[in-house]
């Protein structure tokens, strides 16, 4: 049984023409599915009735269970959704008065094993499929029901949650392509991002087949100390990140890259580091998303001092760069920036070594 929520757009246009349909019969289909929240082939009321037949004999709609729903104080919420095996990923809703925003996992674990980040700390299990992405999507807008005035609760995606998607390219691609689908989501390109600690060969193919919005997880203004706090700068260091940046903005709807850097307490948030910081991306728009750290078990990093945060970003705008310190959210319920961990049988076995696994390599 094919599950339709594992195809995008142009697969399911071509799954319907295997089948001697027209493409107006996917479109169609698409919209039960993923504007309306329809997973019942019988409720779709204007398709015939032999083809809403076929479907149930062909096809299913299943997106991940939801296991738990916790509402933060703060009104963030957290999901956690079952993706089989012992394995379960967390999504995360964080509404503010101009936006809602849902963080979305693309892996059960991450294999790139940032120092910060309790998500890698669990070690990796596997890329998860197309339906276990759009279906985070597709779970939450229907439990937090339709806006009184008709307006969309969630205006922005950013792939952002447990895992790097560019590790996971095909299918978070193909999820990106349902999001943006006017028949679908509906999203701008500017309103979904892709987060990446910096697999630079994959940013270049996601600037060519499917440019949105690139978020890119810095957290250093050198290569000796990034090598320690994200692993994959030894692959890829950061004079190469920094054109493949370049490079992107070739492309993107938006004309700046946004770096995120999570702020640790005596590690990176020195005075000479933010000078550093405006020296190493000097050559690339940008804006800088100042993270302070949330703290998880047997982690050795502290939070940044507010005041040291604050200084850090004066340096940064006194130069011109838009710059913002992001909101902790969601911190009671262990949903904020590098907290989610979710449930995963770490395949990497990661004690006593580090395991990278890119998607790249397999070719």
């Amino acid at each position: 049984m094919q599950n339709l929520l594992d195809l995008d757009p142009a697969q399911l246009t071509a799954w319907f023409a295997a089948r001697g349909e027209k493409p107006f019969r996917a479109t169609q289909v698409l919209r039960w599915i993923h504007r309306f929240g329809e997973a019942d082939f019988d409720a779709m009321t204007d398709i015939a009735k032999s083809l809403r037949e076929k479907l149930k004999a062909e096809a299913v709609v299943v997106p991940p269970a939801i296991v738990s729903d916790k509402l933060s104080d703060d009104g963030t919420r957290k999901f956690l959704f079952d993706v089989g095996n012992g394995n379960a990923v967390e999504t995360v809703f964080i509404p503010e008065d101009d936006r809602g925003t849902l963080c979305v996992s693309t892996q059960a674990g991450c294999a790139l094993d940032c120092s910060f980040c309790s998500t890698g700390k669990q070690g990796f299990n596997r890329n998860l499929t197309v339906a276990e992405i759009i279906g985070q999507l597709w779970q939450v807008n229907k439990a937090l029901g339709r806006d009184p005035k008709g307006e969309r609760i969630i205006s922005n995606v950013v792939l952002m949650g447990m895992g790097e998607p560019l590790a996971n390219f095909e299918n978070a691609v193909a999820a990106l392509k349902l999001m943006l689908d006017d028949n679908c989501y509906g999203l701008s390109r500017r309103r979904v991002t892709v987060s990446t600690s910096g697999l630079v060969p994959v940013m270049d193919r996601l600037r060519d087949e499917c440019p949105v919005a690139l978020a890119v997880s810095l957290h250093a203004p050198n290569d000796i100390l990034r090598d320690e706090l994200v692993p994959i700068n030894q692959k890829y260091p950061l004079s190469e990140l920094m054109a493949a940046c370049r490079r992107y903005l070739e492309k993107a709807p938006r004309d700046f890259v946004t770096f995120e850097y999570v702020m640790l307490d005596g590690v990176n948030d020195h005075d000479y580091d933010a000078r550093e910081l405006l020296s190493l991306t000097r050559h690339v728009p940008c804006k800088f998303n100042l993270i302070p750290f949330n703290p998880f078990p047997g982690s050795p990093y502290r939070r940044s001092r507010p005041e040291r945060i604050r200084r850090f970003a004066d340096i940064l705008m006194g130069a011109g760069i838009v710059t913002t310190t992001r909101k902790t959210r969601g911190d009671d319920i262990d949903a904020a920036c590098g907290q989610l961990a979710g449930q995963v049988l770490d395949k990497t076995r990661r004690t006593g070594r580090r395991t990278i696994m890119l998607e790249e390599d397999k070719s």
